[in-house]
């Protein structure tokens, strides 16, 4: 995913937030309104940055100055309800052939709700201001799987967003410049 990183809104009261890189689109904004285009994967992201350049140049769009992510979910998801990790898959109506980068750095984890059971919605860790209460990192992520899971098993979710609750590993793979139309 392409997205146009923003600093922290005021009302997240951490003070060594460098910037916010959450999945969510809430806050950082994807770089465009991409899902009538209809060229996502089974989890409604992209399976490759050139799937995402092709859109920006069939959009006339330009994505200098964004930041290019891959993400890595966790396999489970988490029901608050039930208290209960079980199985989800992608959306099997749309192809899936992600090609994954080699080595990115890793910016740290993010928990992401699906109550609609496809696209990511919110980051209750910036969108419902739960940084102000659990230790994030300078972009507003976790640091651990483990300390995700954590979070989850332990109810620090439960009040935010409704679930279920994926786990994503947010890699940054570079600003992308130069990449305007014409």
């Amino acid at each position: 995913m392409a997205k146009r990183i923003a600093s922290p809104p005021e009302f997240l009261k951490a003070v060594h937030l460098d910037d916010i890189c959450s999945v969510s689109r809430c806050i950082s904004h994807d770089f465009c309104d991409w899902v009538k285009l209809w060229k996502h994967n089974g989890h409604w992201l992209f399976d490759s940055p050139e799937i995402i350049l092709d859109i920006a140049n069939s959009q006339q769009l330009c994505l200098s100055g964004l930041t290019l992510f891959y993400y890595e979910t966790f396999e489970k998801e988490y029901d608050a309800v039930s208290r209960q990790w079980r199985d989800f898959a992608a959306e099997p109506s749309f192809p899936t052939h992600i090609t994954p980068p080699l080595h990115p750095p890793r910016y740290g984890f993010d928990i992401v709700s699906y109550s609609m059971g496809n696209s990511a919605e919110c980051s209750p860790l910036s969108c419902n201001h739960l940084a102000n209460e659990i230790p994030v990192n300078n972009h507003c992520l976790l640091e651990t799987l483990a300390g995700a899971r954590q979070l989850l098993e332990a109810g620090a979710f439960d009040n935010s967003e409704p679930g279920p609750y994926r786990i994503l590993a947010v890699h940054s793979l570079g600003k992308m410049d130069r990449l305007c139309p014409g």
